[in-house]
């Protein structure tokens, strides 16, 4: 029996060629090429004006948050259902992260939730879209807008998600993205940033360089305190060469989560919501049991190991870690934990085995 992993890349001959090139021929003056094409491209793809890989999704937050001036004494309020890395980034500032509760259908952020957390010390609102469900944006603009607050898009699992007509990272102030192995499109590991606004543009850009403005011409010059969270060449090289298969890709994931959702659409559950005039890119096709049915995660995943599947368990919720107070009160965030999973879903994967991690799912559910 074939283990069935729960995500790998989609790595071809083209990814390949492109990486080889940039060890063979990305040196001295062409140091920077496949880097420069690769956020050319992927901005342009995104329809925003202005793109800076790095080598993480939460460098990438952490300049933005840098760039935007967020720190000590401000606080910041992202959904309480997330990755450590949505949150970290504010930490290292000495920001505090304001944790509020998620909508039951998207499992994003609430808007309403994040409006009531609003004090005099809020600066920005992130929205993470969670395994490519998208957040809703027109909300969290209109908050952002009535009390003067950046907003920003945690992209870093919804790459191939569109908001009506706005691919999901260009519609906030900034957004980021990851490029993990574990990414519909990866460079193993990376992140970008990505912005409209030309004044966070060059802020990140110098911060991103060690503090050197563009245009210095001091040798060895930083005008200001700064990171280093550069792309290697020879990552924006896969980059590129992913970028090519961009529809591809995004198919492939939305394949595999059609084909989920119609061999367990009549279990007490849902999955990943596609809102009307949206495109949801489906990195994670994830489970949700209903209220009420039977179910303990546990169970499923020793059926899972039993079964030769690797299973992935829901985001708890960040205020459950035991660096940051408990907030029982964002009582859907505390629910949802306990109810859910998330499925294989790399992109060669066979009707055959996603049958086999149905069943599994159906034996303990049904």
């Amino acid at each position: 029996m074939s283990r069935i992993h729960y995500t790998k890349p989609s790595i071809t001959d083209l990814e390949v060629e492109f990486a080889s090139d940039a060890a063979r021929n990305g040196w001295g003056s062409a140091c920077y090429a496949y880097i420069e094409r690769f956020e050319r491209e992927f901005a342009a793809f995104l329809g925003c004006r202005h793109a800076i890989a790095t080598s993480s999704c939460t460098g990438a937050l952490h300049l933005g948050l840098a760039a935007a001036g967020i720190g000590a004494g401000d606080e910041v309020i992202v959904a309480d259902t997330n990755w450590i890395a949505s949150v970290a980034p504010v930490t290292y500032l000495g920001a505090t992260p304001i944790f509020v509760d998620v909508l039951p259908d998207s499992w994003c952020i609430d808007p309403a939730a994040a409006e009531a957390a609003i004090t005099s010390r809020t600066k920005a609102i992130i929205a993470v879209h969670l395994y490519g469900n998208l957040a809703d944006l027109r909300a969290l603009r209109a908050v952002a807008d009535r009390h003067g607050l950046l907003l920003i898009e945690d992209a870093a699992e919804a790459f191939g998600s569109i908001y009506h007509d706005t691919r999901a990272g260009a519609f906030a102030d900034f957004g980021i993205f990851s490029f993990h192995g574990t990414k519909t499109l990866t460079t193993g590991e990376g992140g970008m940033f990505v912005t409209s606004r030309a004044d966070l543009y060059e802020k990140v850009l110098t911060l991103n360089n060690h503090g050197r403005v563009t245009g210095q011409t001091k040798q060895f010059w930083s005008d200001i305190i700064g990171y280093k969270y550069k792309m290697s060449n020879m990552q924006a090289a896969i980059g590129c060469a992913q970028l090519q298969r961009a529809d591809e890709l995004i198919a492939g994931k939305r394949r595999v989560f059609e084909t989920y959702h119609d061999l367990l659409s009549d279990l007490p559950l849902s999955m990943n919501p596609e809102p009307e005039g949206c495109v949801n890119g489906y990195w994670m096709p994830t489970i949700v049991i209903d209220e009420g049915a039977a179910f303990d995660r546990q169970v499923v995943l020793d059926a899972f190991k039993e079964d030769e599947i690797d299973g992935r368990v829901f985001f708890w919720p960040v205020s459950m870690l035991p660096m940051f107070e408990s907030r029982p009160e964002n009582a859907i965030s505390y629910s949802l934990y306990r109810r859910a999973l998330n499925l294989p879903s790399y992109h060669d994967l066979t009707e055959e085995e996603m049958a086999r991690v149905a069943n599994v799912i159906r034996t303990v559910v049904g």
